[in-house]
């Protein structure tokens, strides 16, 4: 895989708040990787090929950081109870 290096500037104080100049280095891919799927910019599957884990282990990532995996508005929501119903009867 083809990588690139980016610099980045930060606030000097960022490591008041527990976080080392080291965790930032070690965790900016998978933090960058999370930021898209949130996004919506790629999907689940994209992300874990991303980060070289499994969806099972991309989800487990979801969970740790309490991310959910579905982000239904009121309206889809209303379609999958509705859905859930009909299969009820």
């Amino acid at each position: 895989m083809n990588t690139a290096t980016v610099n980045i500037k930060l606030p000097a104080t960022m490591t008041q708040y527990g976080v080392s100049i080291q965790d930032i280095q070690n965790n900016m891919e998978e933090w960058l990787v999370l930021s898209l799927f949130t996004q919506q910019r790629i999907s689940s599957g994209k992300a874990a090929q991303m980060l070289n884990l499994s969806r099972i282990d991309f989800l487990a990532l979801l969970h740790k950081y309490h991310i959910t995996y579905f982000d239904y508005n009121n309206e889809e929501l209303e379609e999958e109870f509705a859905a859930v119903k009909q299969l009820q009867l």
